[in-house]
């Protein structure tokens, strides 16, 4: 098997963040709409960002998607855990601490646990 890598995915699973931010519709658009600029990424859309109310949750969340000419960003907020559970896709490289600063700096976490997956594969056996 030959194995390449095509690209990065980082998936970040942020806690203890600001609650105001993660009800903030505006607040996500504007994130998903700057931080492919912020890491040298091209929009090809722009985000699409919607709030829902989990059953048994009083506190709407939201859910962001972007999607880049490199592949994707997505967020999913859970503000009475104050939890984000966030991706960000990408068949070009990019500054992981980056990514993973804008984050907590934005939304004010205070734990993550984060994790950067190489994908891709060529398997002329399949």
């Amino acid at each position: 098997m030959n194995t390449n890598n095509l690209g990065l995915h980082l998936t970040l699973d942020l806690s203890k963040c600001n609650t105001e931010k993660l009800t903030n519709i505006g607040l996500i658009y504007d994130f998903l709409l700057d931080l492919p600029k912020a890491i040298n990424m091209q929009t090809i859309t722009l985000p699409y960002v919607v709030k829902w109310l989990d059953k048994g949750t009083k506190i709407e969340g939201i859910s962001g998607f972007s999607m880049i000419a490199e592949s994707h960003i997505s967020i999913h907020t859970y503000p009475e855990r104050k939890h984000i559970y966030a991706d960000v896709f990408s068949c070009k490289g990019f500054h992981v601490k980056k990514v993973l600063s804008l984050f907590l700096k934005t939304f004010e976490a205070m734990k993550y646990e984060k994790r950067v997956i190489k994908r891709g594969f060529i398997d002329s056996n399949i």
